[in-house]
């Protein structure tokens, strides 16, 4: 049987997770104090927020924490009919523990309805006593203000690079391979701070059976940097055809979406050493023609256009 990484090494302790020290420090002072307000976690995909739920239920009710803790999924579940029916229900139950109380767990909880909310709101002020909420979401922003100012607000950050490959490199070594640099850094470049995607990345990598940056950037169905870079560099310069028929590469041979193309250029011309002017004009080049692609116009024609613009900007800084 294959195990799926990312449960295989999912942290079983609050001191295992990786990234967020700030956050792990007050939500280790509370478990030490036994004591637990309502929590908002906010933050992007993969850094930990559901992990650091489940953590905090383990090391506040140990081995009983599944009888103490209730998951659900707002994003599948995201009416006022799951607040009535099962975090009442759950709510209403007596807690079989000596702190006095039970963790409800809304993950996606920015999914929620409006009415759901509001609803929930009240239910948080009934069972104040013995339940407590913690709502992990990808923006706070989402959850009425009620709630908010009911919870201790914590955000999670994306994970740093240097977190990322460390963290790595030691289930890489656990399962009995190792990653060269460029590998490192490409599962780092693709997976954006999110240590699950990275994670799956390893997996897959692993599973094919050849550990290299290029292999990566494939599996992942994306373009190495270099190549956008070097997109960047030729039409800038004012080789019309050549980036031309290198974009049609991309898109025809890597598979690569409009959208993909510009994110790639995007994060290309950020890193780029080119003068500030220079760069402010690409970035509004590449933010128009994205504009015009989400608006419906053919990527193909807007991808043009915006390789005869960094062309034009070319000639205007030269």
């Amino acid at each position: 049987m294959i195990d799926i990484w990312i449960e295989k090494y999912r942290p079983k302790k609050l001191s295992e997770i990786v990234g967020q020290e700030s956050n792990i420090r007050k939500i280790e002072s509370f478990v030490k104090h036994r004591q637990l307000p309502h929590i908002i976690l906010a933050g992007p995909a993969g850094t930990g927020k559901t992990t650091t739920a489940i953590c905090t239920a383990i090391e506040l009710f140990g081995e009983y924490w599944k009888e103490n803790f209730l998951e659900l999924n707002a994003s599948n579940e995201r009416g006022i009919d799951v607040i009535r029916e099962n975090v009442k229900d759950f709510a209403r139950i007596m807690p079989s523990n000596d702190l006095g109380f039970k963790i409800i767990f809304l993950d996606e909880a920015d999914q929620l309805t409006p009415e759901a909310q509001a609803a929930l709101r009240r239910t948080m002020e009934i069972y104040s006593s013995t339940t407590r909420f913690i709502f992990s979401c990808n923006y706070s922003s989402q959850i009425i203000l009620p709630i908010q100012s009911r919870c201790v607000v914590m955000r999670f950050k994306p994970l740093r690079p240097e977190d990322m490959i460390k963290r790595i490199k030691i289930i890489s070594e656990s399962e009995g391979f190792q990653m060269d640099q460029d590998s490192l850094e490409a599962i780092t470049e693709i997976s954006e701070g999110d240590l699950r995607k990275a994670l799956n990345i390893l997996q897959t990598i692993k599973s094919s059976g050849e550990l290299s940056a290029t292999k990566i950037y494939e599996i992942s169905g994306l373009a190495n940097p270099k190549e956008f870079k070097s997109l960047i560099s030729k039409a800038v310069s004012g080789l019309f055809e050549d980036s031309r028929e290198m974009l049609d590469t991309m898109m025809i041979e890597h598979g690569l979406s409009g959208m993909d193309i510009i994110r790639g250029l995007h994060s290309a011309v950020r890193k780029e050493q080119i003068s500030p002017k220079q760069k402010v004009q690409i970035i509004m080049a590449l933010g128009e023609a994205e504009f015009r692609m989400v608006e419906g116009s053919s990527d193909l024609i807007q991808l043009d256009a915006l390789l005869a613009k960094l062309a034009y900007i070319g000639q205007e800084f030269n």
